[in-house]
């Protein structure tokens, strides 16, 4: 069975096309950037191929996925014979708000709540919906998945989602906690339970998603109990351009000084924030480890800042699980930054975190055991694959 899978952004499309038979293998992978611009970028990496990239104006996104699918039937570059092969096209969907605990098949009434759910959420539920509906044009016949990134924490308890603001605006409006990067926080907490062979319904885990995007979940017998991300993603931790939690008087006070108006205002929190705000050279960690180890003090002081906030929420999760038997790092950081791990777990001995730091150094996107043989509580870095479970779940729900 082949799955197309595909994350639709504002101006963007992330493709995978997996053979899910027996074991899954990537036939094809790449990203339509720039779509709407002068000129936008299509690249393309077939399996055990070079990959290929094109610079054309891309108008819209059917243009787009109209471009990603006669490439992967081209009679040269492809890797199907007939679009007749692919076999179902599941979509990361960001918010499923609380009408989707889980993963669901298309039909008129979800896409009619997804539409929905573009009020809260503006620069993503809109995309995906556009994919969703390029893809029925398309390719009509082909059954279509969402998977949502907020599903997963749908087990929060209310004592966790509820803000401190007038009830009236969660009754009306459904503003509360919803958390994201539920696909791989769940993926990484099962993976890694396999690989020790744990039961994962006895455990305590937490886990750090940390990229350009991150968040931490506490899981307690398989299920979230609490996660930084928020209403928005723009919550919880210090992240590449995002603010993190942010004293909202703060907000205010800088607002009324810059005389800024409500889309600044969103900017300067989503996009102008975090690592880059701080340490005014980039949100890329690989170039803030360079501008570190070059002797600015304000990338060290970025990363430091980082590192804290992720110590801080494994602290306030301990407390909230009474306990935790493991910590799991992922994401593009959380695998490949050992910097970043370090910083986190030093000094986190009372806690039962010993690192062995030999192993962290040499550790790159792998699943390994960072923490020595008699530490209480167990550290990994386990590899994350989203698209992986977003083809799995549409293979479950597309039969």
């Amino acid at each position: 069975m082949n799955v197309l899978v595909l994350n639709c952004g504002s101006s963007s499309i992330k493709y995978q096309l997996l053979s899910m038979d027996a074991q899954p293998v990537i036939l094809a992978k790449g990203i339509v950037e720039k779509i709407g611009l002068p000129c936008g970028n299509f690249t393309y990496k077939a399996e055990g191929r070079d990959k290929i990239a094109i610079e054309q104006p891309i108008a819209d996104h059917s243009i787009g996925m109209d471009l990603i699918l006669k490439t992967l039937v081209d009679p040269k570059l492809g890797v199907l014979s007939s679009l007749n092969e692919i076999n179902a096209v599941g979509h990361r969907v960001a918010h499923g708000g609380e009408y989707f605990p889980e993963s669901v098949k298309i039909d008129k009434e979800a896409k009619a709540k997804i539409k929905a759910l573009g009020e809260i959420a503006p620069l993503h539920n809109p995309a995906n919906l556009k994919g969703i509906e390029t893809m029925e044009q398309l390719l009509p016949s082909v059954p279509q998945v969402a998977v949502f990134d907020t599903s997963f924490h749908q087990t929060l308890p209310k004592k966790a989602y509820i803000y401190g603001i007038p009830y009236e605006y969660y009754e009306k409006y459904g503003v509360r906690k919803y958390g994201f990067h539920g696909t791989s926080h769940k993926f990484v907490a099962e993976k890694a339970c396999n690989l020790l062979g744990w039961d994962i319904r006895d455990k305590k885990i937490i886990t750090c998603h940390l990229g350009n995007g991150a968040s931490i979940t506490a899981i307690d017998k398989g299920k979230s109990v609490d996660t930084s991300m928020g209403f928005t993603p723009v919550a919880g931790l210090v992240m590449g351009t995002r603010a993190g939690d942010l004293d909202l008087g703060a907000l205010i006070y800088i607002a009324q000084k810059e005389k800024l108006d409500l889309n600044e205002i969103n900017t300067l929190v989503n996009k102008k924030s975090g690592v880059q705000g701080i340490s005014g050279v980039s949100s890329d960690f690989r170039e803030l480890t360079t501008a570190w180890e070059n002797g600015n003090e304000r990338a060290q002081l970025a990363l430091d800042v980082f590192a804290y906030h992720v110590k801080q929420y494994i602290g306030a999760y301990a407390a909230i699980l009474n306990g935790v038997d493991l910590v799991i790092f992922t994401g593009g950081i959380g695998e490949n930054d050992f910097y970043i791990r370090e910083a986190v777990c030093e000094n986190m001995e009372f806690l039962g975190i010993k690192l062995d730091k030999k192993i962290n150094a040499v550790t790159r996107g792998a699943d390994v055991t960072l923490s020595t043989p008699d530490a209480a509580i167990k550290v990994m870095t386990i590899t994350t694959d989203e698209e992986l479970v977003i083809a799995m779940e549409t293979v479950r729900l597309s039969h």
